[in-house]
């Protein structure tokens, strides 16, 4: 009885083409997020370029009522540890409408950026934008649905 191989690396060998394939795809997708995650700036993390209208597209689903904004403030990209890793941070002071449809006062948020690109907006906590210099941000008082 002969034996049976289970990868066949010989010569017209599927199985072990379609192995080599595999194990050549996983190496290609760990070194993208290998330079997805990386600290820091630079080619892995460059600041982000067109921050304004991706966090005014973000702000359209983001906020209950994206109208009338009151009092929008933004900051410019600054780099900064989240989640143990470097990211580049915007920090918005804005006064949007709650559900109710009533001003809820100014809150803060912080868009986070992960490539050059928006990948999340949360709240924004004390230490985040404690030491962020605001400039006027009318296009967000100008948004609509």
């Amino acid at each position: 009885m002969r034996g049976h191989r289970v990868f066949a690396g010989g010569k017209g060998g599927k199985l072990g083409r379609a192995c080599w394939l595999l194990c050549s795809t996983l190496a290609v997708s760990a070194c993208t997020v290998a330079q997805l995650s990386g600290d820091g700036g630079g080619p892995r993390n460059p600041p982000p370029v067109t921050y304004k209208p991706e966090i005014l597209a973000m702000l359209r689903v983001y906020l209950n009522d994206p109208t009338q904004i009151r009092d929008a403030g933004i900051s410019e990209p600054m780099l900064q540890a989240v989640d143990s890793r470097n990211r580049y941070v915007v920090c918005l002071r804005l006064n949007a409408k709650n559900s109710d449809g009533q001003y809820a006062g100014p809150k803060e948020y912080a868009a986070v950026f992960l490539a050059g690109r928006l990948d999340q907006m949360i709240a924004a906590k004390p230490e985040q934008c404690s030491t962020a210099e605001y400039q006027a941000f009318p296009e967000a008082q100008t948004l609509t649905r």
